[in-house]
């Protein structure tokens, strides 16, 4: 049952005297949607005119993530790359809260609202510290622009993904810029092969981006933009990113009936249907899964269409055996972008590093083809 008092949603509040929302919408079935990523934003999307769907996220907007760092160097970019919930979920009820517990019936907020589900979605991905709105988003990537404009050196920590795509948009975009990346790791892109990481290596240092392997920066003892690592090294730069990974977003899940569904590094174990193990009314989807792949976005929207068509199937009184089955990408399959026209790609027999791999993600970051599965102009 709906805590209408409390419960608001996009456009206008839902009045005190409300009625529980079967009452309005008898002939479908409630379906709660905790997190608006890239996952629980397609399957809300995809379920929004076959149920009543409801989607509880901290935010009011999806960001196409893999976009972020471009934005870092180009703001405007961000305009297309931050999608406010409202835009693509006309038919969908938006709840700007964080879920904090779990009950074999309903789904409970942080402002105190209670939404009763028939079919639950647990998307919550990694922990977030995120601006709540769309404008506010954007004004943090300005922020970073005129930080990464105004710095003649900049240090990055990690050379991950994230720290790779972010020294490579700085050096394309301000060649004048010295960066230095610090991996505590023995080569960058560790999650592919060495091939590829070896490509990536040769482009980086090519560009002038100074890499040092096997090191960490002690942060907490940086004075006046002078850094040193744990080997000893003096590092000057302006400024400095932190790009590490975050945890996973399932710590909310502890005191809930999941409790017992997470698996010792805290991710929800489900099953070949993406339901969680012992509730077949409850789905994890996405990056907070212990399903064994790599965790990328267009997995993650696979499993959001999997689950989307399975609980479609479920309102319609399908059988389990009638269910569709999530298999897990067990090759890997990656393309980081190096700047706006390169990038290096691990298939699963080979690498590729140059303009080739960057024609098909590094121009726009696949955000056209993101908004248009959401129902959106590609290019507005």
């Amino acid at each position: 049952m709906l805590d209408a008092t409390l419960f608001c949603v996009y456009k206008k509040a839902i009045p005190s005297s409300v009625l529980p929302a079967k009452t309005y919408w008898a002939e479908k079935k409630n379906v709660v949607v905790t997190g608006g990523g890239v996952a629980g934003s397609l399957v809300a999307k995809s379920l929004q005119n076959e149920a009543n769907v409801y989607l509880i996220d901290q935010k009011e907007y999806f960001e196409i993530t893999w976009a972020s760092l471009r934005s870092m160097v180009e703001p405007e970019f961000a305009e297309r790359s931050v999608i406010s919930h409202s835009e693509y979920l006309p038919h969908a009820k938006i709840v700007t809260s964080a879920a904090v517990n779990i009950t074999d019936t309903d789904v409970f907020t942080a402002q105190g609202s209670r939404i009763r589900y028939d079919y639950l979605v647990v998307a919550t991905g990694h922990t977030q510290n995120s601006a709540r709105t769309k404008t506010e988003k954007i004004s943090q990537y300005q922020i970073e622009y005129e930080k990464i404009k105004s710095a003649k050196s900049i240090l990055i920590v990690r050379g991950g993904p994230t720290g790779v795509e972010l020294a490579a948009e700085i050096v394309v975009d301000f060649p004048d810029k010295k960066v230095t990346l610090v991996h505590r790791g023995s080569r960058v892109l560790e999650f592919i092969g060495e091939s590829a990481s070896g490509k990536t290596l040769n482009w980086l240092t090519s560009n002038k981006v100074e890499v040092i392997l096997g090191q960490s920066v002690d942060l907490n003892s940086s004075s006046d933009g002078v850094y040193r690592t744990s080997g000893g090294e003096t590092i000057v730069a302006d400024c400095h990113f932190i790009c590490i990974g975050k945890s996973v977003g399932s710590s909310w899940l502890k005191e809930t009936i999941l409790k017992d569904s997470l698996d010792t590094q805290g991710r929800l174990m489900v099953d070949s249907n993406l339901r969680v193990k012992g509730h077949n009314n409850i789905f994890g989807i996405g990056d907070i899964t212990d399903i064994p792949e790599l965790k990328q976005g267009y997995l993650a929207q696979s499993h959001a269409k999997i689950a989307a068509k399975n609980i479609a199937l479920l309102t319609k009184g399908a059988k389990d055996e009638k269910l569709a089955i999530y298999k897990p990408a067990t090759k890997a399959l990656a393309i980081v972008s190096l700047g706006r026209k390169k990038a290096v790609a691990q298939f699963p027999c080979f690498s590729i590093a140059g303009r080739v791999p960057g024609m098909i993600k590094s121009g726009d970051l696949f955000v056209g083809n993101t908004r248009k599965g959401l129902g959106l102009q590609p290019n507005v």
